[in-house]
């Protein structure tokens, strides 16, 4: 069987490819299946990877959005289901307890920028394009483009950007902050998010995770329930052996070795 998205792990991290270049790597019920067996063996506990790129094959699309052939015969209980697959696909994504980061070149339309968005940020090239374009389908965001895009770029600009369905460049995504970065070519980008998560790798992993639950949790919430989520992380880490190390490093000036636990 022909395998959807290919799985690569070196020092720690593992970089997770979109497989179906001559697709333009868009999204199918039976990618989800295979995309979502990786990402629950990535939360198991224990499991040895400290970060996760998510990108896509070929030059032209990190995901051009979801397979349309595929959707034109669904039925409306069908296309339920489907809307059901890709947002567990997000939330396992957002709820991994490491840094996970996009790296898109190319197209990341529909689907594919709903999935970029589920990431903690987005690395892009110059050649990046990014949108919402289901209402020229007749259709919504389903993946969580409704939902996410405002925490990116403001309520307005995201209402915009769905309305009209209108695709935007690399620059005009950086300036309006859904992207971190943009680089010159692929090889650049991919360099530097595995440098990013290399430096994450050496901070404590319990830390992180909690750092990456909070800022999760707090959306939503009022500013009052979002600091009560904060200080129960800050005491979490107060049970954990990599506060225990990370403290006693600090007293005895050395690199602290972080158990992860």
């Amino acid at each position: 069987m022909t395998t959807l998205i290919q799985q690569t792990s070196v020092n720690g991290v593992t970089t997770l490819t979109i497989n179906r270049p001559d697709k333009l790597n868009a999204l199918s019920p039976e990618l989800f299946v295979e995309l979502k067996a990786i990402l629950l063996r990535l939360q198991e506990p224990g499991f040895p990877v400290r970060g996760v790129i998510l990108t896509g094959s070929g030059e032209k699309a990190f995901i051009a959005g979801a397979d349309i052939a595929a959707m034109q015969q669904m039925s409306p209980e069908e296309g339920e289901r489907f809307a059901a697959q890709g947002q567990e696909i997000t939330a396992l994504l957002e709820a991994l307890p490491i840094p996970v980061i996009a790296c898109v070149n190319g197209y990341a339309l529909g689907g594919g920028c709903e999935l970029a968005m589920a990431c903690d940020f987005i690395y892009c090239t110059e050649r990046a394009q990014f949108g919402q374009p289901e209402v020229s389908l007749g259709l919504t965001p389903c993946f969580g483009g409704c939902v996410r895009l405002s925490r990116f770029v403001g309520a307005g600009r995201a209402r915009e950007l769905i309305y009209t369905g209108r695709r935007i460049d690399a620059g005009e995504a950086l300036r309006i902050g859904l992207v971190n970065r943009v680089f010159s070519d692929a090889d650049a980008m991919l360099a530097a998010a595995r440098d990013i998560l290399l430096q994450c790798k050496s901070q404590s992993p319990v830390a992180i995770s909690l750092c990456k639950h909070t800022i999760n949790a707090s959306y939503g919430r009022t500013t009052d329930e979002a600091l009560e989520v904060e200080k129960n992380a800050f005491r979490r880490t107060f049970e954990s052996a990599d506060k225990q190390e990370g403290v006693q490093a600090f007293v005895e000036k050395r690199p602290a070795v972080f158990p992860g636990r």
